[in-house]
């Protein structure tokens, strides 16, 4: 059950305004029992409460929802006040009149909120177009004079009443206010005939499930305005009137409006049948939470390219939209279904943005707010997807250098120390010949060595992550010093754990000798709250991190934080530079 909110104590109290009233009329019209007609109206004006509560309680940030239970209440209100003046007699208290004259006249805005507004503004409760500004303007100022010249109409006007009209004007402004009304009810029937013809044009430039709805407001709407003029001018008998007349003009546009929302699923409600009993479904998208587990199992096993298709196409299935697209900072985009113009909502995500098309009946609040809690998984999925390219990126880039420093160094002494081999057997060469040849393949394992360490340093695997650092300074041609804590020492840590912050002290070193012209070198491995850290810093000359491009760095960052660490950099010109890494550990 859904906690009780101001809104939805609003949406129901109107909706039970506008019941009560229509019946409570209808009871003082004709009194109880009341004849088929009468039950026949009741039961027509019960849709569009009902129609206007259901999408203001689920939906109370859509406006349409609110516009359906303004228009009832004008219907209801209005028919008490119907009923009000036909069962008040003579000597009934002028006041009572004057309420009864002031809730009959609100039959004016029903009039005029059904014929405009209630099909212009469908579904969503925004205008189709700002062209349209203009006419909705028109047309509810033609529906305020409309609604002032029936409120001071003459006494014929309100017949039923005993004593006529308690508000009437008389005399020479009769004839002003008769015309106000008369041209005002001319400019409410003409502005809904535009709105008609503008739901016609709105559907051949359509297709699909949209042509249908508009398809269905368009032929509620001529109906309605259709039963008016039979009602009005061609039907002269009472019960003619109530039947051909009054129904399509109380029935259509609720009928219409109740398919469309059904049966097309427009607001997220749909009816359901289990049995022999319907029932409403609600809420169809689903919640951020059922989505990512619903998508959990496949992101584990997807590849980058694909984790992001599958995002998008998740992103498109939630918020129904045409399709849906995620784009990240380097250019790539990924769009689930056809896209077919431009994004009707794009927010950001991580290093990346989220983009979606346009939705059936619009984006309501509830989308909104779903779109940007989904940004805050698929931001972390495109900054996934990133750090997997550069790590593939990295580890190519690392697998050339390799192959470059095989092919022209070992793989070259290898071919001339064969040579040599070949050229001894040949001319019977002699002692200063093979051990110039035994120097040589000498050379060569020691520079096979050399390249094996600068893949995975031998003296690492076997004396651990504190003597491989003292062995990487050791040679240096600078002063340094290696500062370790004691307990480090004897300890070991997963490979990849010390393979990471050994190629980062390496890496900055070799930065450090290169660019910054350093003279002094200190190096820091401690564990402090579950971290492993290591701290390079040097006396060069250092830089500004915003504007230096560090490529070797930035791969290692990429390595630190796929084992959920990071790095970070402090330097400034002619202050030194600071590279401090960490990556957790476990005890």
């Amino acid at each position: 059950m859904l906690s009780p909110t101001p809104t939805r104590l609003l949406a129901a109290s109107m909706a039970v305004a506008a019941i009560l009233g229509a019946v409570a009329g209808a009871v003082l019209e004709t009194g109880f029992p009341m004849p088929a007609e009468q039950w026949a109206f009741v039961l027509l004006t019960l849709l569009l409460p009902a129609l206007g509560w259901l999408i203001a309680h689920r939906r109370p940030g859509n406006p349409y929802g609110w516009l359906l239970l303004a228009t009832a209440d004008c219907l209801g209100l209005g028919a008490l006040g119907v009923g009000l003046l036909i069962s008040a007699g003579a000597g009934a208290p002028r006041h009572l009149l004057v309420l009864a004259a002031l809730l009959a006249s609100l039959f004016v805005p029903f009039y005029g909120l059904s014929w405009v507004f209630v099909p212009l503004l469908f579904p969503d409760g925004r205008l189709p177009s700002r062209r349209w500004r203009a006419g909705a303007v028109i047309g509810g100022a033609a529906v305020a004079v409309h609604w002032l010249g029936m409120l001071l109409a003459p006494d014929q006007v309100y017949a039923i009443s005993p004593i006529g009209n308690p508000l009437g004007v008389t005399g020479p402004g009769e004839l002003v206010v008769a015309g106000l009304g008369g041209l005002g009810q001319l400019t409410v029937f003409g502005t809904a005939l535009a709105v008609l013809g503008s739901l016609l044009a709105r559907m051949r430039r359509c297709s699909g499930a949209e042509r249908r709805r508009l398809g269905w407001m368009a032929a509620g709407l001529a109906v309605t305005l259709g039963g008016f003029v039979l009602s009005s001018f061609f039907i002269v008998t009472e019960s003619a009137a109530i039947w051909i007349g009054l129904t399509p003009v109380l029935g259509a546009l609720p009928a219409v409006i109740g398919v469309t929302v059904f049966r097309h699923n427009l607001l997220d409600i749909r009816v359901g049948l289990r049995g022999s009993r319907f029932f409403l479904v609600f809420d169809l998208r689903p919640t951020v939470d059922e989505l990512l587990s619903e998508l959990a199992p496949g992101l584990e096993e997807a590849e980058p390219g694909e984790l992001l298709e599958r995002l998008a196409e998740a992103v498109r299935a939630a918020l129904d939209v045409r399709w849906a697209a995620v784009m990240l900072a380097d250019g790539t985009r990924v769009v689930a279904g056809e896209e077919d113009g431009g994004p009707e909502l794009t927010v950001p995500a991580g290093q990346g943005w989220i983009a979606c098309g346009p939705r059936d009946g619009g984006l309501t609040g509830d989308d909104r707010r779903l779109l940007r809690a989904l940004a805050v998984p698929v931001g972390l999925a495109i900054q996934s997807t990133g750090l997997a390219a550069r790590l593939v990126n990295a580890q190519e880039a690392e697998r050339r250098r390799i192959e470059r420093n095989i092919h022209d160094g070992v793989q070259q002494q290898v071919v001339a120390l064969i040579a040599g081999l070949e050229l001894a057997r040949a001319t019977g060469a002699d002692a200063g010949t093979l051990a110039l040849l035994r120097d040589q393949a000498r050379q060569t394992l020691d520079d096979l060595r050399e390249l094996a360490a600068g893949i995975h340093p031998s003296v690492l695997s076997q004396g651990g992550l504190a003597e491989a650092l003292e062995e990487r300074c050791s040679r240096l041609p600078v002063a340094s010093t290696v500062d370790v804590d004691p307990e480090l020492r004897a300890r070991r840590f997963a490979d990849e754990i010390e393979g990471a912050v050994y190629f980062t002290v390496s890496e900055a070193v070799a930065n450090a000798l290169k660019h910054a012209r350093a003279s002094t070198l200190d190096v820091r491995l401690a564990l402090s709250g579950g971290r492993l850290q290591v701290t390079v810093a040097d006396d060069g000359t250092g830089f500004d991190p915003k504007a230096a491009v560090r490529r070797g760095l930035v791969a290692l960052a990429d390595r630190l934080a796929a084992l959920g660490g990071g790095l970070d950099v402090v330097s400034a010109k002619g202050e030194g530079t600071r590279v401090r890494a960490w990556v957790p550990v476990h005890d």
